[in-house]
């Protein structure tokens, strides 16, 4: 086993499958048609800066887009794992149109030549990424020592990290259907007396309006 192919192994190693499915450690988030590092860069900071996530991977697809590959300590579930990077798209890229995202629990191979063009996948540095934003593949194979050195610089995502983005990026929760403007009065006032929090003069204030309505 080479350089490249462990450091592959260590941040990206296939899916395991269990009774319960399959469990990955490795996660891809593409945008195409245009490949834009703009965009896919405030995605790549967004995760260090709000979420204390270490710095994903950056590739170039070798055909039309900008990748970053999340590397995981832990496996989690396909579904789980799939979670995440729908809640990493509606964050951080709410208005681009789904076509262009592609993410997956299942990441392909790389570097790796395609097969129509002849052009490369293969990860980048990240102040070189801007200049994929047009061509987003290489010409040539990249060597195998440079991609090496690019992913030994890279972490995975602790488990307690990961936790703690997924509870950050939970999406926010639905209004009660008791806390429109159409409140029962009544069941407004139960609801002030029986907050603690509430200051005491208020819960007595409700407390008497509550007596006051009884028949």
């Amino acid at each position: 086993m080479n350089r490249l192919q462990a450091e592959l192994q260590r941040l990206y190693p296939p899916p395991s499958t269990t009774q319960e499915g399959d469990r990955v450690r490795a996660l891809l988030l593409e945008l195409a048609r245009p490949a834009d590092w703009d965009t896919l860069g405030q995605l790549w900071r967004g995760v260090q800066a709000d979420l204390q996530l270490p710095a994903p991977g950056i590739a170039v697809s070798g055909t039309d887009g900008l990748q970053l590959w999340f590397s995981l300590q832990q496996p989690v579930s396909a579904a789980r794992a799939a979670d995440f990077l729908a809640r990493l798209q509606a964050r951080y890229l709410p208005g681009i149109a789904p076509a262009r995202v592609r993410a997956l629990a299942t990441v392909p191979a790389i570097p790796a030549q395609d097969a129509a063009t002849g052009n490369w996948s293969a990860f980048v540095a990240p102040d070189l990424a801007p200049v994929f934003a047009d061509t987003p593949w290489l010409d040539i194979p990249p060597g195998a020592d440079g991609q090496a050195d690019l992913l030994a610089r890279l972490a995975p995502i602790k488990p307690a990290a990961f936790e703690a983005a997924m509870q950050a990026l939970a999406p926010a929760a639905a209004p009660r259907p008791d806390a429109g403007t159409d409140v029962n009065p009544r069941q407004f006032l139960q609801r002030v007396l029986n907050d603690e929090t509430a200051p005491l003069a208020l819960r007595v204030d409700a407390a008497k309006a509550l007596l006051g309505r009884e028949p």
